[in-house]
C-alpha cells in the first residue's frame, strides 16, 4: 500500500488558474473522496494525480516516489472511469487481461490475475460473457476487475457510479466499500453526491472553486463543519440558514419573529451573522406560527415539511409525522440550543466563540 502526498499543486490553463496550492495527505490504505459542486476541480485534481493533466507547480508523491513529471503508466495507478470503456469483441475475462497482456505478461499469470479479481468482485460465471450481455453494473465491475489485475498501488475512481440508475449506485457503493475492505488499498474517488462521500469514505475532501474547504472524516465534516459552505454542503436535505443580528447579546432572528441565546460567544451588538440548523434538528410546533407549510414529502418512514417565513426564507424540516392536509397551515418550529450552528454572514466562518 502506498499514500499519497499532493505539495503545493497548482494548475493553469493558459492565463487561468483552476487549482490553487494543494496541500493533501491520503495515507496508505485510505478511502479518500474528493467531493464539491460541479466545476470545483475535483475531477481535474484526480487526472493530475493519474497524470492525465500536466501539474503546472507543486510536487505530487505516491508512496513517498515523486512522480510530478512521470508519465501515467510509471505512476503505480490504475483509474475507473464515468464510462466503462470496455472492448464491445472481447469476453469479460479478455477486457479484465487486456492490459497485462499488452505489457508481456505470461498468459498462466494474466489467468490467474483475472480470477483473483473475478472472485473478488463476484464475476467468475460472467468471464466468457461480452459487455453487451452485461447490466449496467456489472460492466462498471468488469472495469474495476481490470484496474485490479494491474496490481495497482493507489486506485483512482473519477465518478464511476453516475451513469447507474439510484438502484445500482446503491448496490455499487456497497461493492465498492467491500472490494475496500478486502484489498485493503488505498482508494481516491471523486463524486458530486455527498451521499456517496458520507457512506463510502475514511476521509473527505470539501473542494470548491479549486481550493479544499475542509478535511475530516464524514461524521466530523457534518458535526462540525469549519463554514457555511461546508456546512450546507454535507448533509441531505442540507442545513437550513436563517438571517440574524446581535442584540443584547442575544440572536435576533426575524424569521423566527423571536430572540434566542447563542450556543457561543458572540461578537459586537449590530453584528450581522447566520444562523444554521439541520433539518433533523427541527420539530414542527403545532401551534399557529410564523411560517408556512409550502409542500409535503411523505416518504413512508420519514416526511420533509418544506417551510416559507414571512421574510421570504425556507426551511426543510424532517419529521416522522404523516403531514397530509397540512399544505397551507401554519406552523411554529422549536429546536435545541446545542443544534444550532452560528456563522459570519461577510466571510462565511463559523463562529465558535
Amino acid at each position: 500500500m502506498s499514500g499519497v502526498a499532493l505539495e503545493k499543486i497548482v494548475k493553469r490553463f493558459g492565463d487561468a488558474e483552476v487549482i490553487h496550492g494543494v496541500d493533501l495527505t491520503v495515507d496508505p490504505g485510505e478511502f479518500c473522496v474528493f467531493v464539491g459542486p460541479s466545476g470545483c476541480g475535483k475531477s481535474t485534481l484526480l487526472r493530475m494525480i493519474a497524470g492525465l493533466e500536466e501539474t503546472s507547480d507543486g510536487a505530487i508523491r505516491i508512496g513517498g516516489r515523486e512522480v510530478t513529471k512521470a508519465e501515467p503508466a510509471e505512476r503505480g495507478i490504475a483509474m475507473v472511469f464515468q464510462t466503462y470503456a470496455l472492448y464491445p469483441h472481447m469476453t469479460v475475462g479478455e477486457n479484465m487481461g487486456f492490459g497485462l497482456k499488452m505489457n508481456g505478461h505470461p498468459k498462466a499469470q494474466i489467468s490467474d490475475k483475472v480470477q483473483e479479481a473475478a472472485r473478488i468482485l463476484k464475476l467468475e460465471p460472467l468471464l466468457d460473457r461480452k459487455p453487451a450481455a452485461l447490466s449496467g453494473g456489472q460492466r462498471q465491475r468488469v472495469a474495476i476487475g481490470r484496474a485490479i489485475t494491474r496490481g495497482p498501488e493507489v486506485f483512482l475512481f473519477d465518478e464511476p457510479l453516475s451513469n447507474l440508475d439510484a438502484e445500482l449506485r446503491v448496490e455499487m457503493r456497497a461493492e465498492i466499500a467491500r472490494l475496500h475492505r478486502e484489498i485493503g488499498a488505498t482508494m481516491i474517488y471523486v463524486t458530486h453526491d455527498q451521499v456517496e462521500a458520507m457512506t463510502m469514505a475514511d476521509k473527505i475532501v470539501v473542494l470548491r472553486a479549486g481550493n479544499i474547504e475542509q478535511v475530516g472524516s464524514p461524521m466530523e465534516l457534518y458535526d462540525d463543519p469549519d463554514n457555511r459552505f461546508v456546512a450546507g454542503f454535507m448533509g441531505s436535505p442540507s442545513m437550513n440558514f436563517l438571517a440574524a443580528t446581535v442584540v443584547e447579546g442575544q440572536l435576533d432572528v426575524p424569521a423566527l419573529g423571536q430572540r434566542v441565546d447563542s450556543p457561543v460567544a458572540l461578537p459586537a451588538d449590530g453584528t450581522k451573522l447566520e444562523i444554521g440548523i439541520r433539518p433533523n434538528a427541527l420539530r414542527l410546533s403545532g401551534a399557529e406560527g410564523n411560517f408556512t407549510i409550502e409542500m409535503a414529502e411523505n416518504l413512508g418512514g420519514v416526511s420533509y415539511a418544506h417551510l416559507d417565513a414571512a421574510t421570504g426564507e425556507r426551511v426543510v424540516v424532517e419529521t416522522d409525522q404523516r403531514l397530509h392536509g397540512a399544505v397551507g397551515g401554519k406552523t411554529g418550529l422549536s429546536f435545541d440550543l446545542a443544534s444550532v450552528y452560528v456563522f459570519d454572514t461577510s466571510t462565511g466562518a463559523r463562529v465558535r466563540g
